[in-house]
């Protein structure tokens, strides 16, 4: 059996103001293998953004400790979690995150540039096509549907072949057939690169999809 890609260990957030402090995150803790995937499901506020900020290195748990790819996040600084990030992680937001100032080719090439990928004009044109927008890649994003912005968001994330895909609400600015559509085009994507998906959603038709739910009220992950 091999190892855990993400190991969540009694994570606790907490956030102070002048009325005293609230805690967002009671000891959460839970693991996911390569390749699997869970839904994080609650209510709102009840911590399922904060906790998939945590995955990701950009939120600094009160308590805890996150290993992802082997690797403890918060034993590293700002600077190293950032290297993490982009070597192992992909995201996909609710508000799509392009940059507008650059083609549906450009956002895609981005991330390959910034890593140093010498073909990163071929392996982007290649994704865009994998994703239906071979026509339409020297479109800037505001030229684009919802749906076809969050494509270019897919092809972004799924370019660089990640070990875990993070989705924040990926569905939550679309109409639900547009939506439906995104989703299965999501799910082929994982299989064929094989990456452990974690997504926040409050669509209960998609959490059913993926192999796991994890439940967040008041903070307390539910068995």
């Amino acid at each position: 059996m091999s190892d855990p890609i993400i190991e969540v260990q009694g994570v606790r957030k907490e956030v102070s103001d002048a009325t005293g402090t609230l805690t967002i995150l009671h000891d959460i803790g839970f693991t996911l293998a390569p390749r699997e995937s869970a839904a994080i499901v609650g209510a709102s506020g009840s911590g399922k953004s904060t906790l998939l900020g945590i995955l990701a290195g950009l939120d600094v748990p009160s308590a805890g400790r996150v290993m992802l790819a082997g690797t403890d996040l918060f034993a590293l600084d700002e600077d190293e979690r950032a290297a993490v990030r982009a070597r192992v992680l992909g995201f996909v937001f609710q508000s799509f995150q392009l940059l507008g100032n650059l083609t549906a080719l450009e956002n895609v090439m981005l991330p390959l540039e910034l890593a140093g990928h010498a073909d990163a004009r071929r392996l982007a044109t290649e994704m865009l096509q994998r994703v239906g927008l071979g026509e339409r890649l020297a479109h800037y994003p505001k030229l684009l549907s919802g749906g076809e912005q969050q494509r270019v968001a897919l092809a972004r994330a799924f370019v660089m072949r990640p070990a875990v895909l993070l989705a924040d609400e990926p569905t939550g600015s679309l109409d639900f057939a547009t939506g439906e559509t995104v989703m299965d085009l999501m799910f082929e994507l994982n299989r064929e690169a094989g990456t452990t998906l974690v997504l926040v959603t409050h669509d209960r038709g998609i959490a059913a999809r993926c192999d796991r739910q994890l439940r967040i009220e008041a903070g307390r992950l539910q068995a």
